[in-house]
Formats: C-alpha cells, sequence, structure tokens
C-alpha cells in the first residue's frame, strides 16, 4: 500500500476513539426522541473526548438552533447533524502535500519532546521518498545527543543522508550545512528536526527562529513549510503548545501523532476551530508506513462508523 493513500487507515487508527467517547455519543442518539437529557449528556461526552469547552458549547448551541428551526425529533437526525457541524469545523482549504516545484523545498518540523516528533520525520521522509522525492535530513535538535542519534538511525532505516554535528553545537550551524549538502545532492526536500524543550522556554523559540533566519538567508523563500507535531493523547494540552508554536514560529500546518493510542481523538475538532490550521498529516500507528494524508471525510467516516 502507498504512503499517504490511506483512509482505511485513518479509520482504523480511530478504533479507540470509536470505541471510547463517540462511542457513547453514537448511544446516545439510539434514544427515540430529543430530550433535554440529551444535550446535557451529549455536551459531557463532547467534553470529555477532548473536544473541548468552547468549542463543545458552540456545537451544542449550533445544533440545538437547528434542531428547534427545522422542528427535528428524532435522535438519528440530530447524530447527521453532529457531523455536519463538526465536519465544518476542520479546515477544507488544505494545500497539497506533493508540495510546489522548486529545486529545494526545506521544511522545520517544530514540537515538544516526546510528541513523536523524530518518528513523525522519519515516516514523512519515508512518504516522500515513496513518492520520488530525494530528501535530506538535518538534526539541528543539538540540544539532546540521542535525537541526534535516533536521527542517524531512521536516516540509516529510510536511505536518506542525515547532517549532523556534535551534541551542543549551533543549530544555525547544522541547517546551514544541511542546506548546501541538499543543494550539493540535488535533494527536492530538506526536512529540519528542532529542538524539542517545553514550548514555554523562551530560548527555544529564539533558536527556533535563528535557524528560521539561517534558512531564509541561504534558500529563496525558506523554509517553506513549519509543520508542528502534537500528540493526539496529551487532549487540551496539545492545543496549548500549537497556540504558542503558531505565535512564535509561523506554524504552517500539522501533523498528528499518535492518534491510534488515544479514544479522546477530539482534540482535532478544537483544533480546527480554535486555531483553523491545515493537518497534513496523521500518524496511523507505530511502523514507519503508518503515515496518512488527513482527509477529513475519512476522519468523520472513522468516529461515525
Amino acid at each position: 500500500m502507498l504512503f499517504g493513500k490511506g483512509k482505511s487507515r485513518i479509520a482504523d487508527s480511530l478504533t479507540k476513539t470509536r470505541q471510547g467517547f463517540f462511542g457513547q455519543v453514537m448511544q446516545l442518539f439510539g434514544a427515540a426522541d430529543v430530550s433535554e437529557a440529551m444535550w446535557e449528556e451529549l455536551e459531557e461526552l463532547l467534553i470529555r473526548a477532548d473536544v473541548g469547552a468552547h468549542t463543545t458549547i458552540t456545537i451544542v448551541e449550533r445544533l440545538r438552533e437547528r434542531v428547534d428551526k427545522e422542528h427535528v425529533r428524532q435522535s438519528t437526525r440530530v447524530r447527521q447533524m453532529l457531523r455536519e457541524e463538526l465536519g465544518a469545523l476542520l479546515p477544507t482549504d488544505v494545500p497539497r502535500n506533493d508540495l510546489a516545484e522548486r529545486l529545494l523545498t526545506v521544511i522545520l518540523i517544530v514540537g515538544v519532546n516526546g510528541s513523536g516528533k523524530t518518528t513523525s520525520i522519519a515516516k514523512l521522509t519515508g512518504y516522500y521518498r515513496q513518492h520520488g522525492k530525494r530528501v535530506v535530513l538535518a538534526a539541528a535538535d543539538t540540544f539532546r545527543a540521542a535525537a541526534i542519534d535516533q536521527l542517524k538511525v531512521w536516516g540509516e532505516r529510510t536511505g536518506v543522508d542525515v547532517i549532523a554535528h556534535s551534541p551542543g553545537s549551533d543549530p544555525g550551524a547544522v541547517v546551514y550545512d544541511a542546506i548546501q549538502a541538499a543543494q550539493a545532492r540535488k535533494a527536492n526536500i530538506l526536512i529540519v528536526d528542532t529542538a524539542g524543550r517545553l514550548h514555554t522556554k523562551h530560548n527555544l523559540m529564539q533558536e527556533l527562529k535563528k535557524v528560521r533566519s539561517v534558512a531564509a538567508k541561504n534558500v529563496h523563500r525558506a523554509p517553506h513549510e513549519t509543520w508542528l507535531v502534537l500528540d493526539a493523547t496529551t487532549g487540551q494540552n496539545a492545543l496549548a503548545q500549537a497556540r504558542r508554536f503558531e505565535e512564535e514560529t509561523g506554524v504552517t500546518g500539522l501533523v498528528i501523532a499518535k492518534l491510534d493510542s488515544t479514544s479522546r481523538g477530539g482534540i482535532v475538532f478544537a483544533i480546527g476551530q480554535e486555531l483553523g490550521l491545515p493537518i497534513r498529516f496523521v500518524c496511523t500507528g507505530e511502523g514507519v508506513d503508518d503515515l496518512a494524508e488527513f482527509d477529513a471525510e475519512a476522519f468523520l467516516d472513522g468516529i461515525f462508523a
């Protein structure tokens, strides 16, 4: 199976979510008629599914208005309306993942330690290699020796070069050398792993700005993409991370990791409602090929199946 062609993979990765709180939502709609108790329980379940209080209140208010306006009495119809309201939260103008044709596309990958950032880079590398792109990786998370070593291992497994310096070295210098290497090798894509300390650390954001500056000085309009890796299992904390990184680094898209490991996939809707950032990919398992382009309809199908 080709990378990124995984509508079924998205559905499979949502098994825990479907069997968790959203499964209870589906059971709720098995009731014969709409009732006040149903609204209260729906609100509670959506919040517990990590849709978020603000987003949940907005959705339930819209649903109640539509139900009153259309004189809906059967809860099965409300179920379909809920799907429509949730679907409206997901950005539809998602850029193509094949990226624009240029000599070199520079992608910065940002995110906190433990989010699945390095593994997601490996999966992205496999995806683009599968699509005939030449890829080079830059180990610019120089604050952790383990991060450098891990990226080198993934580089060997996926058959791509990894440009790295010694631990503690200047991340900007790594990016500069990686750009030179990518251009010399006539690579199509340079994926840069960046430091992943806590998003509340000011110095981390300054390092990221420096990395962006080095890229901009050496490749026209680089970085062309800045993708934030979010751990789906962290719920509302992931939303807080996304806000901070968007403010500081100009995030252009999201990669949702560990989607298969959570029963609370509703965080995707909260992100869509409050940030409007396009979700570019979702990681659907632990294997290097467990990556799928995000598809809103497939995501909704996976939850409402």
